[in-house]
């Protein structure tokens, strides 16, 4: 199994070069060269395994044995998935009307993220520690990604991470997951901007060459391969839970077909689902976003173009309007044509706007459908959800779940809707639906924390001045390094 570039210049990497980077140096993202199929067989032969076992199968098909062999991946995904707080690590919540929503928030820091993130951290740490390496992670997230890299990396020898999130457009529970870690390796930086914005000088920070392999730079968002792999498998679980499927059934009977509703931002997960249907998983898939509308526009009408601005809802960690791996998706709808994704894709970063060809439009919806949901709709449907089930949603939830209520469906076709986050992280929207909500002891216990935290301040060149800013903590922190010392309180 080896990687390209979606845009075409790069090719021939493997796992280990692909999971240690950030977007590819033509400015694309990685990508298997090849999709492994996943037949009847073995889906049948996968029914009843549990999550994480689900998760080795699934990495087994993208990791030669040569870089990580069995024995060891699998204690790796154990490890990974060992503290979560439910045994089973993800959950079906059954609810009335065939309301099922799959629950991937049971992590340290209550999002779907957890998931994907610990396998991947501990994937890093095996190759750091075999090689006696070290690497610097920056990450820029709307919410959930950096509190769910920083508890995952936290405390490890070989490993610094940068995280920049966006003052004033988190909630309180996603700021203090990330600003109360005192660990000498993890570096928080609060912009005064949008993700979308944080997201500028980042990519120019990965373009420099020079800059990413003097200090193993490298990325944690779902920019990296190694975030959506692992998260083909909640799609895979979901599957073999819900879809009525018989293990027992023969060769020739018909796989059923199972709904998948998605709550999208940065498209990671709509983009995992879009690559698992293409290995065979008979899904139809759903991308619902909040009123930051791109993928919806986009799926429906063509238009890949972005708003004036990123507006802030109810929702937050998909207040996105830079859906970045859509452009995955582009690549596999367009046969793998690297020339015609890159040309599209640097269209569209000029002149924040590209209009998808007839034939591509139509290749699109194909693969997927969508909606848009407001705050109102949010709100009326984490009331309606209590009402029906007295099961509260996180507003993200709500953006999937609106569609379980407001779109007509076949009985006969069942529907997992995903459920991103707890409830716990999203107090002020719970209010806003006149609901309460007990969190856990660990969310009460972040208010009595210590925080660190520097700030990235607007200006009139605030790009470039946010990317030398960050340039000129990536080099500090590698010269401590490189002198043996601690970077806090020398």
């Amino acid at each position: 199994m080896q990687y390209c570039s979606t845009r075409g210049g790069v090719g021939g990497w493997s796992f280990r070069d692909v999971l240690f980077s950030g977007y590819a140096p033509d400015g694309g993202m990685f990508m298997p060269e090849t999709l492994p199929l996943l037949s009847p067989d073995t889906l049948r032969g996968w029914k009843g395994l549990p999550y994480p076992r689900l998760v080795v199968e699934v990495a087994s098909l993208f990791i030669p044995t040569a870089l990580i062999p069995r024995a060891d991946l699998e204690a790796l995904v154990s490890e990974a998935l060992s503290g979560f707080s439910v045994p089973e690590v993800v959950r079906v919540a059954r609810l009335k009307d065939g309301l099922s929503v799959l629950e991937l928030f049971h992590g340290d820091t209550l999002a779907f993220k957890d998931l994907a993130m610990t396998c991947t951290v501990r994937f890093l740490n095996y190759f750091l520690q075999k090689e006696s390496g070290r690497a610097t992670v920056i990450v820029g997230t709307s919410g959930d990604t950096g509190g769910s890299a920083i508890q995952s990396a936290k405390g490890l020898p070989g490993l610094d991470v940068v995280v920049v999130y966006p003052r004033g457009r988190v909630t309180a529970v996603q700021e203090k997951h990330m600003i109360s870690c005192l660990e000498d390796n993890v570096h928080v930086f609060a912009a005064d901007g949008s993700s979308d914005d944080i997201d500028q000088p980042l990519r120019r920070l990965f373009a420099d060459q020079d800059l990413v392999k003097s200090y193993g730079l490298m990325s944690l968002n779902s920019v990296n391969w190694s975030r959506v792999m692992v998260q083909l498998a909640h799609f895979i679980y979901a599957y073999l839970e819900l879809s009525g499927m018989d293990p027992a059934a023969g060769a020739d009977v018909e796989l059923p077909e199972l709904e998948v509703v998605v709550p999208t931002g940065g498209a990671g997960n709509i983009a995992a689902g879009t690559v698992v249907k293409l290995m065979g998983l008979p899904l139809k898939l759903v991308a619902m976003v909040n009123s930051n509308d791109i993928v919806h526009r986009t799926v429906t009408t063509g238009d890949f173009s972005m708003a004036a601005c990123v507006t802030q809802t109810l929702a937050p960690a998909i207040d996105i309007q830079d859906p970045y791996n859509m452009e995955r998706v582009f690549w596999l709808l367009l046969n793998r044509d690297g020339a015609s994704v890159k040309a599209m894709m640097e269209d569209f970063q000029h002149s924040q706007r590209h209009a998808l060809s007839g034939k591509h439009h139509k290749l699109l919806s194909q693969v997927m459908s969508s909606g848009s949901v407001t705050d109102d709709g949010i709100l009326e449907t984490m009331g309606r959800c209590w009402e029906d089930n007295q099961y509260v949603l996180c507003p993200h939830t709500a953006v999937a779940v609106w569609h379980h209520y407001h779109c007509a469906h076949l009985a006969r076709l069942p529907r997992c809707y995903i459920a991103t986050a707890s409830p716990a992280k999203f107090e002020t929207a719970v209010q806003k639906a006149g609901l309460t909500f007990d969190p856990p002891e660990a969310v009460k216990a972040l208010d009595k924390l210590r925080t660190r935290c520097q700030n990235l301040e607007r200006s009139g060149s605030w790009s470039s001045d946010w990317e030398q800013r960050l340039r000129e903590w990536i080099h500090t922190v590698g010269s401590v390094r490189a002198a043996g010392q601690t970077f806090y309180n020398q």
